[in-house]
Formats: C-alpha cells, sequence, structure tokens
C-alpha cells in the first residue's frame, strides 16, 4: 500500500538561505503578487512546493535582467508554468555556453600561434578582446538582441559600430542613455509636440546618430533592428523600454528638422 509523499514546507528564515536571499526580499515579491506563501492561523508565512517552484520562476527571470513588473506579467500568462520557465532558462545557458567555447577556441588559437613564434596582429587582437571580453560586458537585453541586430547588419556595418564605439566614453553615453530613457518614460501619455518632448526626440537622435557613426544606412537598419525586437515576445521583455517610449519618441521626432 504506498502512501503519499510528506510535503515539506520552510519558513521565511529557512526558504531565504536556501535560496540565497534575503527574507526582505521575499517579502518584496510576496508584497508584488509574484509568489504566496501559505500563512498559518497564527499568521506565520510558510513555502511548500509551489511557492518554491514559483520562486525558481521569479529568481530566473530576475537573474536575466527583468524587472518584477515585466516578471509579474509574464508568470502570469504564457510563461506561467515552470517548464516554460526551464524551456528558456535551458535556452540562454546553451548560448552562455556556446558563447563560452566559442571564446575557448580563439584563446586556444591565439595561444597556439603564440606558441609557434607569431605576433597577434593589431586586427586578431581586437577581434580577441571583443569577442571574450566586451561580449561579457554586454547588457542582458543587448546579447538577446544581437541575432536580431545580425539580420539586418553586415560584417562590415557591425564592426564599423564598433570602432565607433571605442571613440568615446561607454559609461558616459550609457548613463546618459539611462537619464534619457528615464525621462521619455516620464513623458509617455503626454504631447510629443511639447518642447520637453522635442527636446528628447533631439537627445535621442544625437545618441543614436553618434553610436552609428552619422551613418543614415546603419541608422535605418538599426531602427529595424529596435522595431523588431520590440515585437519579439522572447526579446521584448528584456530590453530597457518597450514600444510606447518607441511610439512616443517616434511621434516626437517627427518635429525635428530632418538630417541634411
Amino acid at each position: 500500500m504506498s502512501t503519499a509523499p510528506i510535503v515539506q514546507y520552510l519558513s521565511p528564515a529557512q526558504t531565504a538561505e536556501a535560496l540565497g536571499v534575503t527574507v526582505r526580499a521575499l517579502r518584496i515579491y510576496e508584497q508584488k503578487g509574484l509568489v504566496r506563501p501559505l500563512r498559518s492561523r497564527a499568521g506565520w508565512r510558510a513555502y511548500g512546493p509551489e511557492a518554491l517552484a514559483r520562486l525558481h520562476q521569479v529568481l530566473t527571470l530576475k537573474h536575466l535582467g527583468l524587472s518584477l513588473a515585466k516578471i509579474a506579467v509574464l508568470i502570469s500568462g504564457r510563461l506561467s508554468r515552470l517548464d516554460s520557465v526551464l524551456e528558456l532558462q535551458e535556452q540562454v545557458l546553451t548560448r552562455r555556453r556556446e558563447e563560452s567555447d566559442h571564446g575557448l577556441e580563439l584563446i586556444a588559437a591565439a595561444r597556439a600561434r603564440i606558441a609557434c613564434g607569431e605576433t597577434l596582429s593589431l586586427d586578431d587582437l581586437t577581434t580577441l578582446t571583443r569577442e571574450t571580453i566586451m561580449q561579457d560586458q554586454m547588457p542582458g537585453w543587448a546579447k538577446k538582441m544581437q541575432p536580431i541586430i545580425d539580420k539586418h547588419l553586415n560584417t562590415e556595418e557591425k564592426a564599423a559600430m564598433c570602432r565607433q564605439a571605442e571613440a568615446f566614453d561607454q559609461a558616459k553615453v550609457g548613463a546618459d542613455w539611462g537619464d534619457l530613457i528615464a525621462k521619455a518614460k516620464s513623458l509617455v501619455g503626454t504631447d510629443p509636440g511639447a518642447p520637453e518632448a522635442v527636446d528628447v526626440a533631439r537627445r535621442w537622435r544625437a545618441l543614436v546618430m553618434l553610436s552609428t557613426g552619422g551613418d543614415l544606412a546603419i541608422t535605418a537598419k538599426m531602427g529595424e533592428a529596435w522595431r523588431e525586437s520590440l515585437a519579439n515576445l522572447e526579446v521584448a521583455p528584456a530590453l530597457p523600454f518597450g514600444p510606447d517610449v518607441w511610439a512616443f519618441v517616434s511621434q516626437a521626432m517627427a518635429h525635428l528638422q530632418p538630417i541634411a
């Protein structure tokens, strides 16, 4: 005669220790409606298998760079099942393994050439740096978007953008983008023709042109890559802004003078 398995429940402190998070984080996830621990009559919280499965979903998506607000939308929709999140996690880890294998192959080839007395050229060194170091410094959303960029830009155009990126302070430009995106988000729903909105559009265009080196063909292709990314259900949730911001900035840009 079989017996039902004994279901184990953990206290908040035990759950936090087991998962490597803080009790405060667990409370925040509960406040956001991301996880619902059981409550005893005395009000004590207890985390069972269902709550731990949900926490795995939350922590996995958070590790991929998604905000809690985006996670709430995803786990109430197409990623509501644990297996769906595990599938996504498997895809990400597989891609990272492929990137690591590619990097190891490049390093091994470079070391072999050095062992044979060869000297690495500037192109060899820049490629090695870009493929083995700079990829690790890319934000998660940029890595998810990269396959779409690869569809729209050829090798020469991507190389031109990499050279352009080396010409400016990327940390400062990244901070400028962060401030500008936050400002654009705060203006969504207002008049895109208002001076404040037009100023955002002007600054937005200036940063885009900085990244593309002013090349209008590359700028147009990057615009297509962003449009496709924002419409892609796998990529869009990780992006730093959504279709609402894109539409607002596009409307505001219509009030700018065309680039000669």
